[in-house]
Parts: structure tokens; C-alpha cells; sequence
């Protein structure tokens, strides 16, 4: 790929994501987790590509975290 080419989101499905985006709802003491999508480190090193499945729509925040095995297992992201 040269430098001015940009990445595909086919070509981003092959490589396992850097992140995981996950929706953090906060009920009381209890926090429910969903992962709502993935991003990936550019080529560059200067920035993030972000692919949402879901947007919430009740507040809460995003959270990016390291992907681990069990992220992974059974997930198209």
C-alpha cells in the first residue's frame, strides 16, 4: 500500500483490532459493558480508524480498550 492510499474497511476486516469500543452505562453501583465496535491504528502511527455497529443513544460514555482473547472469540468486528 503507498503512502497515499488509504486503508479499506475489507482490508481493516483482516487484521485483529487494536481497540475494542465498548458502551459503558452506569445504573447505580452496578456499570453494564457492550461492546459496540473496534478501531485500528493507521498505518501512520498518527490516528485511529473507529468502526461503530451501535451508537448509544442514552448517555454513558465510550470506552477503548485492548482487545483480549475473549473479545475476540466469536466477534466479526
Amino acid at each position: 500500500m503507498t503512502q497515499n492510499e488509504k486503508p479499506t474497511r475489507k482490508s481493516r476486516e483482516h487484521q485483529a483490532p487494536t481497540y475494542i469500543a465498548w458502551h459503558v452505562d452506569e445504573k447505580g453501583k452496578k456499570s453494564f459493558w457492550t461492546r459496540i465496535g473496534a478501531a485500528w491504528r493507521h498505518e501512520d502511527g498518527e490516528g485511529l480508524t473507529l468502526q461503530l455497529d451501535l451508537v448509544p443513544v442514552n448517555g454513558g460514555r465510550i470506552t477503548l480498550r485492548v482487545p483480549k482473547a475473549a473479545d475476540n472469540e466469536g466477534a466479526g468486528a
